[in-house]
This record gives C-alpha cells, structure tokens and sequence, in this order.
C-alpha cells in the first residue's frame, strides 16, 4: 500500500508558513466532500480527490498516473518541528516547501533550513510568497501563469528581476533552481513556485508540483504494510486536562491500535507504555493508519521528549527496545572526547544543532535533552580548554547565577553566531594575557646631562622614543651587547610600572657602571628573546604601528649575529 507523503514548511521567521497552511487547509475545506480532509491534532491530511479539486487541469498536465491517496501536511511549521520529523538516516518528511517571501530573499533563518535540509538529504521545492506585495500586482482570478501574463510589463518584469535574485542566491548554495513552468529536469533543479497566501494565487500550482514531484519520485519510499505494527515520531509533548501528559505523533507506518504495547526512546532506558486513548479533534477513535497524526493518551509518558522514536511491541518487546534505544544513541553519543556541551528541547532538535556544529567543525563532548542542569555546569567548569567552557541550549532555560557561559535561543543560527563572537572574544582575551608575559618591544634614548649615578646601581634619564618599557625589562645596545635589567622606573621621583613613548624618565640598572657599558646619547632597546619575537610577532595585532617598529629594528639588530634569528 502507498501512504500519504508527508510535507513540511520550513523557512524564516514571517516568511508565511503559517499562512500557506492556513490557506490550503481553509481551501481544501471548501473544495472537499466529507472525508475529502481530515484535520488531525498535529497535521492535516489532504485527500487526492481534494487536491484534483482545487488544482482542476493542472494534474492533468503532468500526465502521470496518482496512486498516492494524498497529502499529509505537518501543521507546526518552522524547522524546529521539521527537525522533530526525524528518522534513523534521515527525515520522516518526504518532501519540504522553503518558504521565502520574494520581496526579502534569502534571510538567516532561510540559511540555516538549507542546510538543515541539506544534513537530511530532503528533496524541497521553494514557496516564493507575497507576490501580491510586488508594485502594481493585480489578482485576476486566473491561473498564476495566465494572471502573471495579465500584469503590466513593468510587474512582470519586476517578478522576473526577484525571482532570477533568488536563483542566483540558491545557487551559491550550489543549488541549481527555476520558476516551476521553465525547470527541465526536476532531478536537478529546484522548482520556485510564485504565490501568495494572502489571495491564494500559486496554491493550486503549490499542490501540482508537491503531488507530481511525490508521486514521479517518492513513490518507492511510501510503500507500506498497513497492517503492520506501528511506527511513529513524537512531534510534541503536552498536558492536557483529565488526560495528563499525552502526546501529538505522526504514524508512518503500520497500525497503532488502542491498547497496542509501545515502545518510546528516551534518555536512558526505553519507555514501555499501552495506548490508554488515540484522539482526533471529531474525537477518540479505535486505530490510526499510517500516514497520519495522532494524540496518545498512555501512562509513563513524564520523560518522554519530542522527536523520539516510537513502535508498537506487542510481540519482540526485547529486539524493539535495543533499536529504538539503538536510534537515539545514534545521536546523543554521536560526540567527540572533548568539546563543548550542547542541549535542546527534544531529539530532532538536538540532532538537527549537532549536525549544524559539526559542519563548522565545532567538537561537542556532550549532547543531551532537556534544561541546562548544576551537572552540566560543573562538566563544562572541569573542561581543560577554556574555549570549552561554555553551554549552548537550543530552546531550554539556562541556568542563574552561573560562571560558566551560557547561549540560549529559540533560533539555532543565532546560537552559533552568538558562540562564533564568543570564541573570538576569548581568543583575543587569551592572546592578550599570552603578551602580559613577554617582554614588549620598546627604544630609549639617554638623555644628556641626566647621569644621576654611575653605579651600584647606575641610574640615568632617558626618553621612551618607541614602545613601552616595563620595570624588569632586559636591555641591550644596537651592538647587541647587553645592558642588564631594568630595576625600577621613577616618573617626577614616583615609582611607576611602565613608560610609554615620549615620557621622559629616570631608570636603575644594577651592576652597569655609566661611562663604561652606557653613555649619553646611547640608544637601548628591550633585549628580546627569539621565543618571545615569534610570540610578539604571530600576535602583533595586539601592538600599536610604534611597537611593530621597534619589534623590526630589534629582528634587524638580531639578525646581524645570526641572519636566520626569528625567522
């Protein structure tokens, strides 16, 4: 038997994936018989009749025969229940509808749903929406291609300019995309549907392309055994009064009957519960055939997360623990041996994060469901690397008062661009710490007629001429001979740390007698080691152009005894 295909929107926030839905169930309510559309808790099934009904001629076009019974839309739209869609290998959606509002383009969260369809190999097809936005767009209640030929050359030509900068966009995510009516092959190019939710102009043509595309290519893959012990996917979990914890799923496979044994992944060992109740908005009802949604009332549901996998047990109990457990495992041990921990709100999400950090090749030590708890704090505190002692949550709490870093959001690309600003905030915070123990480069000038004492130690004046000197500095003359260490630095008979260029001021230097290894008018610089050149060299944004330099002077004067110094 062929089941439904099951669809889902994805795509930026306000981009009108909502809408769409809205509109083609409201639609297909119109257009259908009894039974023709069955609105379930988390979904909305479309029968082949309705779709043939709102599409009229269209299907015809295609020239295929439809043996799919129809269309199972997911009614959570956004990635995050796309994610919850999820399935050993890839996702349980069949096909995607990317929705972007052709007035806007390809905006972050558009990002971020490419390549979360990209990680699961989802075949989708791109909503262009609000096109009745577009200047000067009339809505003659015509075909979209006929209406578009309706428009003054001016709109037709503006559609065109917004419709090739969305193809030019797509393709730097080397996908190769076109308006539906001019693709050639649909094996190699996305096809970009123009509509608008709003006056429902491209939805007819919207539900063309998703039925021919299903049944010319998903056919294979949506064969069932219908009388088969169910399969599902968690897509929510909820309270609900006088029935407690139940929750929203999608069956894509077998049967679920009332009282049926199931199996639920979880954390740690897998949940066995029985079907208390199955229920649709008519009401509860005996059994549910794959491809649909669902409402499970059933005890033990308390540590049950959206996205966990789910099948009915009433024979095998033991062999369908071990592969449901098998398949969440998949991902939460899917981590490295050292890295940052990561949690989200169910395991579609999570998997979904993951796959998004290790594109950027970001090591995760820990992934796992639910709040940020003491526990995580503390394995992120005992991280040896400080670039790992952070936290990032997808759609959970964080935790108060904490001294461990911690991103939360609701949208996943902005978790990663918040943790990328981080990472090069503590790079530069430890490279700066790294150059509070090397010594800086820095140039001095004796000053004449400042030789206070000769000796023991010798004090003189100089004038910081480049650089910055610190009190225990090594100094040298340009014949690399050395000087010996600064003891102390006085400014107007006030002992001061460092000086920086331009300061006139008066320095000690134990066991150098003036006279003899310093003069008036010598010039001194900061006695570099060649570990410390490297160092300041590979850091050297940190320095200012005076200091850059010195630091060049010094490798030249280095240079002069060993021509391969610093290099």
């Amino acid at each position: 038997m062929i089941r439904s295909p099951i669809c889902v929107f994805v795509g930026h926030v306000d981009h009108g994936k909502s809408s769409i839905l809205d509109k083609i169930r409201g639609t297909a309510i119109v257009q259908s018989e009894p039974g023709g559309i069955t609105q379930c808790i988390s979904s909305t099934s479309v029968s082949i009749d309705t779709i043939k009904k709102i599409t009229g001629n269209l299907l015809e076009q295609l020239k295929i025969k439809l043996t799919i019974p129809g269309l199972l839309f997911i009614d959570t739209p956004g990635h995050a229940a796309f994610s919850n869609l999820r399935k050993r290998g890839g996702n349980l959606a069949d096909i995607a509808v990317l929705v972007i509002d052709i007035n806007e383009g390809i905006r972050e969260q558009t990002i971020e749903c490419i390549e979360i369809l990209k990680n699961y190999k989802t075949p989708f097809l791109i909503a262009a929406n609000k096109i009745d936005l577009i200047s000067g767009w009339r809505n003659n209640n015509i075909t979209l291609l006929e209406n578009i030929k309706k428009q003054s050359s001016n709109v037709q030509e503006n559609l065109d300019k917004k419709l090739y900068e969305l193809v030019g966009r797509l393709s730097e995510f080397n996908f190769n995309s076109e308006r539906y009516d001019r693709v050639e092959d649909y094996t190699k190019q996305i096809a970009i549907v123009p509509l608008s939710a709003k006056s429902g102009e491209g939805i007819p043509e919207l539900l063309m392309v998703l039925t021919g595309l299903a049944q010319r290519y998903l056919e294979q893959s949506l064969k069932i055994n219908v009388e088969g012990q169910a399969k599902g996917i968690v897509l929510e979990v909820k309270e609900q009064r006088g029935l407690g914890t139940i929750l929203d799923a999608i069956i894509y496979d077998g049967t679920l009957k009332i009282n049926d044994t199931i199996i639920i992944g979880s954390l740690n060992e897998p949940i066995v519960t029985k079907v208390r109740a199955l229920i649709e908005p008519s009401g509860s009802i005996k059994e549910v055939h794959a491809a649909s949604g669902v409402r499970i009332s059933a005890p033990n549901l308390k540590d049950v997360y959206g996205g966990m996998p789910f099948s009915v047990a009433n024979k095998d109990l033991e062999k369908i623990k071990q592969e449901i457990q098998k398949e969440v495992e998949e991902v939460i041990l899917d981590v490295d041996n050292e890295g940052i921990i990561i949690k989200a709100d169910t395991l579609g999400s999570l998997e979904a994060l993951i796959g998004l950090l290790k594109d950027k090749n970001i090591l995760i030590k820990k992934a796992s469901m639910g709040d940020i708890s003491k526990k995580d704090i503390a394995e992120a505190s005992a991280e040896k690397d400080p670039l790992n002692k952070i936290i990032l949550g997808f759609n959970i709490k964080p935790i108060e008062a904490s001294n461990i870093k911690q991103i939360t959001n609701d949208v996943i690309y902005k978790i990663i661009d918040e943790y990328e600003v981080w990472v090069k905030e503590q790079k530069q915070e430890l490279e700066k710490k790294e150059l509070e123990d090397v010594t800086k480069p820095c140039k001095l000038k004796i000053l004449r007629g400042c030789i206070f004492r000769q000796s023991h130690p010798a004090v003189v004046g100089v004038v910081v001429l480049n650089g910055t000197l610190k009190a225990g500095i090594e100094l040298m003359k340009e014949n690399t001979n050395k000087i010996g260490k600064v003891k102390s630095i006085q400014l107007e008979k006030e002992n001061i740390s460092e000086a920086i260029k331009g300061q006139e001021i008066a320095i000690a230097l134990p066991n150098v007698t003036a006279g003899r290894q310093i003069n008036e008018d010598d010039i001194l610089y900061s006695n570099l080691n060649e570990q410390e050149f490297v160092k300041l060299k590979k850091l050297k944004k940190y320095l200012n152009s005076d200091e850059i330099e010195v630091l060049k002077e010094i490798a030249e004067i280095k240079r002069k005894e060993n021509p391969l110094w610093g290099v």
